[in-house]
């Protein structure tokens, strides 16, 4: 969780560990059930076609890109009511053939689950 206003980034080219908190989810670490949920499977694609893929749908999802790099994005989503943001970030990873995703609330202890709901919506529109 980020404090800083700004996603935590990659950290040893994998994305940041979830906290002991229930507001993050991440692909990155298996044995984390807790925070764990499945990456996305891609075939081999070209990196900058699906980058552009995913960006469509962080802005349809009403989500604004923060950072891109070429294999990295992060994004931020502002609850409604009550202004929180939740960082959401993204690394392709071609050798592998995977999409990993962290979503995370900056602020608070519980999310009611939204982040792992932004996931899977976002894993089912891509």
């Amino acid at each position: 969780m980020s404090q800083s206003g700004e996603a935590n980034g990659l950290v040893e080219g994998r994305l940041t560990r979830c906290p002991d908190t229930p507001n993050c989810i991440c692909s990155e670490f298996v044995l984390d059930a807790v925070h764990y949920i499945e990456p996305m499977v891609i075939s081999a694609g070209d990196v900058a076609q699906i980058l552009i893929r995913l960006k469509t749908i962080i802005r349809e999802m009403g989500g604004s890109i923060q950072t891109e790099k070429a294999d990295y994005l992060a994004a931020t989503f502002t609850s409604s009511i009550f202004r929180f943001v939740d960082d959401l970030e993204i690394r392709i990873d071609t050798g592998q053939k995977m999409i990993h995703v962290r979503s995370a609330s900056r602020i608070g202890h519980g999310d009611g689950g939204v982040n792992r709901k932004r996931v899977e919506h976002l894993k089912n529109q891509f």
